[in-house]
């Protein structure tokens, strides 16, 4: 089977042998291609220093454009929305329970036929009072079409990190991607250590929990970058060689703000295979003006630019103005802006939304191809779930660790050993 092309035939194996059972019971018609992350993760190894953007698709033209770019460089990726984005609390119209269904929906109606998987992002655990109802809601997510999830616990000491994970992982089904995270995103600060990362993943692999990806703070930030350090590339190789043994794969998050030198380092010299793009492709999509980095470029008085010809048009565009600076939104929290503006994008002229879409595309197309070295991969996938023949490639790890070295009191005590510097607290959800 050739990798640079898929012939209708194999895609109706893969159709039917790959999609998870959750996808064939809310989609039983469907030619949409979702899969479990774990075979984006595959993907990306097989095809070597290769990386995949996590689109979070905080609107629908994200979402439109970054399938369309997928397709354009027969990719295969991941598609996601955060539990802060859309979540119960949410401030986006794209929510963790209809993010399935928009994807399905427009997977058919622009006849895509790459793989896809639908990621839950950074299901945050910010005290161990909250694990009990958080059973209940990964539940729900994978009954609504999620077939890859990040159980962030990261806010906790290393210890209540782990024991969180452990707690949730019977919620997450055998068959689905699962990132796990050491270190809370928030840039220079409480940078994440080789040590934090090996007990996490060593304590995960003695209950047999093996993680697809592991996320770390390796100095970036969500949202818009200002601190100018970014991504600290040796300290994510150390990391990542520290934990070579148990087969775990780097997500890059907060890489909006990041040079595109940058993130080509993380895909050729770390074992990075999913990178998460969220405020950029947001911006891109209202056509506010960004730089190489995605990052949008402020005028002399800290305003947005907005590109005349891109994005929105100028009538939505003066009424997102207005209601920011009603409810006094910084610059950082437009992304507040996309709940209550959604009906009002969809409500413009085609051809705004054309190339609100097309915006998206043209900057994710060129991630794809020219920095994270994703381009033919969606055919490795659709060879490997054809080959497995199964919703399920297995893990890539087996059990290495002692699990009478891991309970829950030598976790509790391994962990108090532990040095780490958390930095400052705060929000520094996406």
């Amino acid at each position: 089977m050739s990798h640079s092309s898929i012939t209708g035939r194999d895609f109706k194996k893969a159709l039917e042998a790959g999609r998870p059972e959750n996808i064939k019971r809310l989609f039983p018609n469907s030619q949409a291609l979702l899969v479990s992350g774990k075979y984006i993760d595959r993907a990306m190894i097989k095809k070597g220093k290769a990386m995949t953007i996590a689109a979070n698709g905080r609107n629908h033209f994200v979402l439109k454009g970054s399938l369309m770019a997928a397709q354009r460089a027969n990719a295969a990726i991941i598609i996601e929305i955060a539990r802060s984005e859309g979540g119960t609390a949410a401030y986006c119209p794209v929510s963790l329970w209809n993010i399935a269904r928009h994807v399905d929906a427009l997977c058919n109606e622009l006849d895509i036929k790459i793989p896809v998987a639908i990621h839950a992002d950074h299901f945050g655990i910010k005290s161990p009072d909250e694990i009990e109802q958080a059973k209940i809601e990964i539940n729900s997510l994978f009954d609504a079409g999620i077939t890859s999830i990040a159980i962030d616990a990261s806010h906790l000491t290393d210890a209540q990190n782990l024991l969180a994970n452990l707690a949730l992982k019977p919620s997450v089904p055998s068959w689905a991607g699962l990132e796990t995270e050491v270190g809370e995103i928030k840039g220079k600060f409480g940078l994440s250590t080789a040590e934090e990362a090996l007990f996490l993943i060593q304590g995960l692999n003695a209950h047999e929990v093996f993680p697809n990806w592991i996320a770390l703070n390796n100095g970036t930030t969500h949202g818009i970058e200002d601190s100018g350090t970014g991504i600290n590339v040796e300290l994510t190789k150390q990391i990542h060689e520290a934990l070579s043994k148990y087969k775990i794969s780097g997500a890059q998050h907060g890489t909006s703000g990041n040079s595109s030198a940058k993130l080509m380092e993380i895909a050729q010299n770390t074992r990075t295979t999913k990178a998460n793009v969220a405020t950029a492709l947001q911006m891109i999509s209202w056509g506010v003006e960004v730089n190489d980095f995605g990052n949008a470029i402020l005028d002399s008085n800290g305003n947005f630019i907005k590109q005349q010809d891109r994005g929105v048009n100028e009538e939505t565009w003066n009424k997102m103005l207005a209601h920011a600076q009603k409810l006094n939104l910084k610059a950082g929290d437009f992304k507040k802006l996309n709940l209550p503006f959604e009906n009002i994008f969809l409500a413009q002229p085609r051809q705004i939304r054309d190339r609100m879409a097309k915006g998206v595309e043209e900057f994710v197309y060129n991630i794809l191809i020219n920095v994270f070295n994703a381009g033919d991969t969606a055919p490795i996938a659709i060879e490997d779930i054809i080959q497995i023949g199964t919703q399920d490639p297995g893990p890539k790890c087996t059990r290495i660790e002692n699990p009478e070295e891991w309970t829950k009191e030598e976790i509790l005590r391994k962990g108090a050993l532990i040095q780490t510097e958390k930095g400052p607290s705060g929000n520094f959800d996406d």
